[in-house]
């Protein structure tokens, strides 16, 4: 687990070194050091070579300049694509994002390691953990928590990105102050920002008196804003407006208002990728990932689930003095898609259905709740193995559709879920009618 502050410029004011990375594409992860014009395309000799059928042999050039970066479209057939536009040659800074083909090149600083130990603490405001990866976490929120840094918390859905923005917030001189949460996902653009901004009496239908929105609410304590990357093009821009100027206008008011809030925003989707397509504007992505902080998902830190279900237990008023045994056994080899959420809705599914429970072992774990009917059926009326791929078949449709709604449809990100080749889940999902031969 890194940690890293969004910077472009080493503490010596000299540029950093960065690589090329494929953020998304077949060859996910591989990168080439920018120390040196570099190529890029499908042919053997390029320095850094791809497998996607959209992008050309010799694709673009990309070299240091001194300041930043230039790239340089090599007549490519489908072009280079940089925040939505197509381009021929462009200045890039770190953090840009280029999409190719069907892929995304992202132009990252290299490995810069912030030379923090892993804390000591074993809890961070309600956050509980004994992974080394969640300490280099709480590491991080410590020294967050004594400034007004921006930070931008990603991870999958369910592993506790609010928690960690309260507990920064509990943790900062700003924790007398409100702390005021925002679902950007959850309302449509005109209530949204009536929701950030507030409005005036008379500013639309059934404003019938002025209403405060959530930076005035949160006004001298902390703002967060959750599903940030699901917000449209005109409340980006005045986001980056409110950021910047430290003021909000409400809808239908004509002055501005001064607001003093520390922003927190969190998304589970890849906000470079956004910019780089041109759906999220590379301003105010830069303005909000000052630093950066990803939550590793449940499943990559399994030494955290004792501690984790102790304190659930307790903060539920149920005895922890032993958890060990056979269901904890059950919890080490879940495979927690939902991750903390869906710990925490098993550990009250089981205290609801195990009334006279004395202790951990005595709880009835189920990981999910199963309408009659749902379960999956047991042929007896069929040879073994028919019986078996039958119920190997069924197991595979619904996991591939379950997998597959909850990424939305991005075969990268569900494949990297599941652990398997992108181009064979792919097939999968074209076994089960999930996608069309077209589809990507």
């Amino acid at each position: 687990m890194q940690t890293r502050l969004t910077t472009q410029v080493e503490d010596s004011g000299t540029p950093v070194r960065c690589q090329l990375v494929v953020v998304e594409g077949p060859e996910l992860g591989r990168a080439v050091a920018l120390d040196a014009p570099r190529t890029v395309g499908t042919s053997s000799g390029n320095d850094l070579v791809l497998s996607d059928d959209r992008v050309s042999g010799q694709h673009l050039r990309l070299e240091p300049d001194g300041t930043g970066f230039t790239v340089k479209d090599l007549e490519s057939t489908n072009g280079t694509w940089l925040e939505g536009a197509r381009v021929t040659e462009a200045k890039l800074q770190p953090g840009a994002t280029l999409k190719v083909g069907r892929t995304f090149l992202r132009v990252q600083p290299q490995s810069r390691s912030l030379d923090l130990p892993p804390s000591s603490s074993r809890r961070f405001g309600e956050l509980v953990a004994e992974s080394l990866a969640m300490r280099e976490v709480f590491a991080v929120l410590e020294l967050a928590a004594r400034s007004d840094v921006t930070v931008l918390i990603t991870g999958e859905t369910g592993t506790g990105k609010e928690l960690v923005a309260r507990a920064l917030h509990e943790a900062s001189e700003r924790r007398k102050k409100p702390f005021v949460t925002v679902d950007c996902g959850a309302l449509p653009e005109n209530l949204l920002e009536s929701e950030l901004f507030g409005h005036v009496r008379g500013a639309f239908t059934g404003a019938l008196s002025e209403r405060k929105g959530a930076f005035q609410r949160a006004d001298g304590g902390t703002l967060f804003l959750d599903e940030l990357g699901a917000v449209s093009a005109t409340v980006q821009s005045r986001l980056l407006r409110a950021l910047e100027a430290k003021t909000v206008k409400p809808v239908g008011a004509d002055q501005e208002r001064s607001i003093d809030v520390r922003v927190l925003a969190a998304t589970p989707v890849d906000l470079a990728t956004r910019v780089a397509s041109g759906d999220f504007r590379a301003d105010l992505f830069y303005r909000l990932s000052v630093l950066s902080l990803e939550i590793p998902p449940l499943r990559q830190r399994r030494e955290d689930l004792p501690v984790i279900v102790a304190e659930l237990l307790r903060r539920r008023g149920f005895e922890t003095r032993r958890l060990a045994g056979p269901n904890l056994e059950r919890l080490q080899v879940h495979a927690w898609p939902g991750n903390v959420r869906e710990l925490r809705n098993v550990i009250d599914r089981a205290l609801a259905l195990s009334p006279g429970a004395r202790d951990f072992e005595s709880l009835r774990l189920g990981f999910e709740p199963i309408a009659p009917g749902q379960g999956l059926a047991v042929r007896v009326d069929l040879p073994f193995k028919e019986a078996k791929d039958g119920v190997v078949e069924a197991f595979e449709a619904r996991y591939l559709a379950e997998v597959h709604r909850q990424h939305d449809g991005n075969l990268s990100a569900g494949a990297r879920f599941a652990g398997v080749d992108r181009k064979h889940w792919r097939t999968l999902l074209r076994k089960y009618g999930l996608v069309t031969e077209g589809d990507e």
